[in-house]
């Protein structure tokens, strides 16, 4: 008996690497690649028109992060599972990625089989996260920083000015401080630029 076919959507800003496992991947028999897109922020409109099982999005993604584009995703089109796919296997990642919805989180510098079998996996129900990076996701612990702590020091990661910050996120210059101030203090941080290099590295925005 011939095994369904598993339609997969994917989310990668880079043109050579999305064409590249849109090709080896559409060689498998039972899988179909039937969207592409290079931002976030198309992922849903995109989903809805192509219907897919499985949605493989990058973290890394123009207009909205994967991450984000996961959580809009299960609200619009909870039949669809989620492959998070990344080129750092951060432990703060893969703890977001589950937050998100994703049932399977993957590094990038894997084998295309392995891809393949993830997505196979996923859309029979299962879940496929790295060994090695699920036990340093519990080692490390859950992301310190609140929601809001999050969105200002991320918006300071371009030398913004407190003032600058406040009118992006409509938030008052004080309480601008006060975000960025915590946020310092729970990353063990000497000032914002250090906070967002550790908020980085450990993935937690």
């Amino acid at each position: 008996m011939t095994s369904p076919v598993i339609r997969v959507l994917l989310a990668e800003d880079q043109a050579m690497m999305r064409g590249a496992l849109a090709v080896l991947l559409d060689l498998e028999d039972d899988i179909e690649i039937v969207g592409q897109v290079a931002r976030g922020d198309e992922v849903v409109a995109a989903a809805r028109a192509a219907q897919p099982d499985v949605a493989l999005l990058d973290i890394e993604l123009p207009g909205a992060s994967g991450l984000d584009a996961a959580v809009a995703l299960r609200a619009a089109l909870p039949r669809c599972q989620v492959i998070i796919v990344t080129t750092f296997g951060r432990p703060g990642y893969l703890r977001r990625a589950m937050e998100a919805g994703a049932k399977g989180f993957l590094v990038k510098d894997g084998p295309v089989e392995g891809l393949a079998a993830a997505i196979r996996t996923v859309h029979g129900g299962g879940s496929v996260v790295d060994p090695a990076l699920a036990a340093a996701a519990l080692t490390a612990g859950p992301n310190p920083l609140t929601e809001r702590e999050r969105d200002v020091l991320a918006a300071s990661g371009d030398g913004s000015t407190i003032n600058d910050i406040a009118g992006r996120l409509h938030l008052s210059a004080s309480t601008v401080r006060n975000y960025l101030s915590s946020a310092i203090g729970k990353t063990g941080a000497r000032n914002r630029m250090e906070a967002l290099l550790q908020a980085r590295t450990h993935g937690w925005l």
